[in-house]
């Protein structure tokens, strides 16, 4: 999936007013995601995303080796991933559990199957409730 098109439906899906609101949600959604993951896993997936959309990724997962202050494979709850998603994206908490259900929507039709599988395995459960519903219930 194009950049453009992913950006299109994160905008259409979360009901944002515009490109912008929509690019910097995406941003926010797939750094805070890289967080979360394994930094393997979250290789995997940037690896499978348009250059623009896999560089947040990649430097959460690259900055773990110069000892930043998040590190990848972290644990945390909803609460704190909606947080900094919220925080990076400079909208509420409840803003950003929508952005990120949109985002993780548009990924899940971006990525293989099977990656989106262990992007599923990864996350606990009440993140995996924001997949979309065929997926989370498959746990």
């Amino acid at each position: 999936m194009r950049h453009d098109e992913m950006i299109g439906k994160v905008q259409a899906l979360a009901r944002l007013p515009d490109r912008g609101s929509a690019e910097r949600a995406t941003r926010a959604v797939l750094s805070t995601l890289a967080e979360r993951l394994p930094s393997g896993l979250a290789d995997h997936v940037a690896a499978q995303l348009p250059h623009e959309l896999a560089a947040p990724m990649r430097e959460v997962t690259q900055s773990v080796a110069g000892e930043s202050t998040h590190a990848s494979g972290e644990r945390f709850d909803l609460t704190v991933f909606a947080g900094r998603i919220a925080g990076r994206a400079g909208t509420d908490e409840d803003a950003a559990v929508r952005e990120a259900a949109a985002v993780l929507e548009v990924l899940d039709a971006a990525l293989a199957p099977e990656l989106t599988e262990k992007v599923s395995g990864a996350l606990p459960a009440d993140i995996r409730e924001l997949l979309p519903v065929g997926r989370a219930m498959e746990e």
